[in-house]
């Protein structure tokens, strides 16, 4: 049967019946894990990617962001870590670009969309302060003698922007799925 003439089945990924998710996730992650290296990183200097690892729960060698060599190693880290984001930034636009053939300016406007980029990024925040900050006990938030609230801190922000940002796209009454290679979608998106 041709592809054109085809119907959708409840068997179809998900994806295709969702287009706005896995984008708005991608993206929310990238642009928080920017967000993140320019602010905590960069400006307020509060943590880098090794810094604690003194301290840490998996044995990476210390390096010390009050001395220059350390500071050297953590800035190529952080710079990691910035490659890492951007990649995600551009993947997120690829998969959005590559998804959405029709009033392309729409869907920026579209909260569905900007709901799962508060949802990626609040995801981003779960998952790296529960593996990095908890776990595996690199660079904390903020350490000092209230570590423990920066980053307790840190997982209540990226629970409230995951809720934010599932309420923002669940609120939505406009889909964006009929942007789609200019199909309506058969369920409305969530």
């Amino acid at each position: 049967m041709p592809a054109v003439a085809r119907r959708r089945s409840d068997a179809e990924p998900v994806s295709l019946l969702l287009p706005g998710i896995l984008p708005g996730i991608v993206l929310g992650v990238g642009l928080c894990g920017f967000v993140d290296g320019i602010l905590l990183h960069q400006v307020l200097q509060w943590h880098h990617m090794l810094t604690s690892t003194d301290t840490d729960n998996i044995g990476v060698r210390y390096y010390s962001p009050h001395t220059v060599s350390g500071l050297e190693m953590n800035t190529v880290w952080d710079g990691i870590f910035h490659v890492v984001c951007w990649l995600a930034v551009l993947a997120g636009l690829a998969v959005l670009y590559a998804r959405v053939t029709r009033h392309r300016r729409r869907v920026w406007t579209s909260r569905v969309l900007w709901g799962w980029i508060l949802a990626g990024w609040g995801l981003f925040n779960l998952v790296e302060g529960i593996v990095d900050h908890h776990v595996l006990g690199v660079h904390p938030v903020r350490g000092g003698p209230h570590q423990t609230w920066w980053d307790v801190g840190f997982l209540v922000l990226g629970a409230a922007l995951l809720a934010a940002g599932h309420l923002l796209q669940l609120g939505s009454s406009r889909s964006v799925g009929h942007l789609l290679d200019g199909r309506r979608p058969r369920h409305r998106i969530p």
